[in-house]
């Protein structure tokens, strides 16, 4: 009988070991949580499916702030988020002695100047209002090209990527800067002269290149730092996945939804993640200067 016992015993016991490492095995989830300022858009649809056809299953975080996603993401509330190009996070990775980290590129917009008043940027009165970001990570780059187009002068011979709005000499340039919040700008434009609208808001504004009075060319080898990226936390350990992820996002299914929604304006990039973050670490040295 002791025998009987013990043997049954031995097979409960076994049995539970056998149930306890089936769930352990199962315990890894392979959820990943992304956050997004632009939910609604059809494109992510596309990229969670694909994504789900490789083992995948993506949670999209809505944020309708921009100062939300990184500080989410540095708390571990997310896993990754993809709303920011290089010199974003690089600024914000300077403020806030955090390491948040590219894992993969997404696509680099050209730099839209729109306006309702006027045709093209010579027409363009002295003392026109020109609205743009008021954060100083998204400023620089319509500050240089507000140079080019000699609107806008700087003091004591600045004007690189190591400038800031301060730098403008106000009294000299021809145009008057105000800074918004960047979901504003577009609405602004019946009250100011022209405006930087950020790509994401532009299209949902119904603003076209026939609006638009002015573009860069984001092919120019000084604007790498301006590729939009899939961001996670450094030395997190599933970067392998989080960069796997991120290379799913030039699926051609995905890239067309995209392409349709940015109304044609997105360029793709495959910038490897190493060069990301080699690109990262100039600016933030830049940046700490």
């Amino acid at each position: 009988m002791k025998r009987t016992a013990t043997a049954l015993l031995a097979v409960l016991l076994s049995l539970v070991a056998v149930g306890t490492t089936a769930c352990t095995s199962d315990a890894p989830s392979n959820e990943i949580t992304l956050g997004v300022v632009d939910v609604g858009k059809p494109h992510w649809k596309v990229f969670t499916d694909v994504a789900k056809e490789h083992g995948y299953s993506v949670k999209l975080v809505s944020f309708s702030d921009y100062n939300a996603p990184n500080p989410a993401l540095a708390d571990e509330s997310i896993d990754l988020n993809q709303f920011q190009h290089v010199r974003y996070l690089a600024a914000y990775n300077v403020k806030n002695s955090v390491r948040l980290t590219p894992v993969g590129a997404t696509q680099i917009y050209p730099l839209q100047l729109y306006s309702k008043r006027h045709r093209s940027i010579d027409a363009l009165p002295q003392g026109a209002t020109i609205a743009l970001s008021d954060n100083p990570a998204n400023q620089i780059r319509p500050l240089l090209s507000l140079k080019a187009a000699g609107l806008v002068t700087f003091r004591d011979g600045a004007g690189t990527w190591q400038s800031t709005l301060a730098d403008v000499d106000r009294t000299r340039s021809k145009v008057t800067l105000v800074t918004l919040d960047p979901t504003q700008i577009g609405p602004s434009l019946d009250s100011v002269d022209a405006g930087f609208v950020d790509d994401t808001f532009a299209v949902k504004l119904g603003l076209t290149s026939k609006d638009s009075i002015y573009t860069d060319d984001p092919r120019r080898p000084d604007l790498a730092q301006y590729v939009n990226v899939f961001a996670a936390r450094e030395n997190d350990p599933r970067t392998g996945d989080y960069t796997a992820l991120a290379g799913l996002y030039h699926d051609q299914r995905v890239r067309d939804a995209v392409v349709k929604d940015s109304g044609e304006t997105a360029i793709f990039t495959t910038d490897a993640p190493d060069a990301l973050r080699a690109t990262l670490a100039r600016v933030e040295q830049s940046l700490r200067r």
